[in-house]
């Protein structure tokens, strides 16, 4: 074998070859940054939503189960006026629910007063620590869902029909036999619109009243 012909076998890469080589290489390199790194982006979107989701139906979870506990107990105002046991606005609500835990012991009611409305585009939820108030009772509050963006209340009633406010001016033939302030609803829907998740929309039912027979006479619980 002559010297010309092992040079050409032991010869390496040219210049132009190592940088077609490098070129190609990058391109590659870059079209898979450029995948995973969307990919990375499309998780992160994902996972927010998730979480976002999550909050709402927290939310939700809350408002839902406190209706399903709302009882027909009316409470004393702060001037002393008696309010509905369940008192809604198409954008507030604030009732009476059972089931206020009392792990000490305490003396005081196992009912609570609770309401919830729109602030500044949050849902807030806010708990009186008495029923019946004295001038200056406030409620506790907390936010319960930071840009729930709208609130939009609907109170179905035993003539099921749907209105905007709670409890209704006409006397329910229905409901005839109960008490105006001790009147609740069948169902209450809820509309949010969280500017993520577009609108979402609840219908929460109430348990009925049990009735009571004192005197020959039929009264809410």
């Amino acid at each position: 074998m002559n010297a010309s012909r092992l040079r050409r076998i032991v010869r390496g890469f040219s210049l132009l070859e190592l940088v077609i080589a490098v070129a190609i290489f990058a391109v590659i390199s870059a079209v898979a940054y450029g995948g995973l790194s969307a990919i990375a982006r499309s998780r992160a979107a994902l996972a927010a939503e998730q979480t976002r989701f999550a909050q709402v139906q927290r939310a939700l979870g809350v408002l839902g189960g406190d209706l399903a506990q709302a009882v027909s107990r009316s409470v004393r105002g702060e001037s002393g006026a008696e309010l509905p046991a369940l008192q809604g606005r198409a954008d507030a609500i604030e009732f009476t629910r059972v089931g206020f835990a009392n792990p000490l012991a305490e003396a005081r009611s196992n009912l609570q007063r609770v309401m919830f409305s729109l602030d500044a585009g949050s849902l807030r939820e806010g708990r009186y620590a008495v029923l019946d108030r004295v001038p200056g009772t406030r409620p506790d509050w907390r936010e319960l869902l930071p840009g729930a963006g709208s609130l939009r209340l609907r109170y179905l009633g035993c003539d099921r029909v749907w209105r905007e406010s709670w409890p209704p001016v006409e006397v329910l033939p229905c409901q005839a036999d109960v008490a105006a302030s001790a009147q609740l609803p069948r169902a209450v829907e809820v509309r949010i619109a969280p500017a993520e998740l577009g609108e979402i929309r609840r219908v929460i039912e109430l348990a009925e009243p049990a009735p009571c027979r004192v005197d020959g006479s039929r009264r809410p619980c």
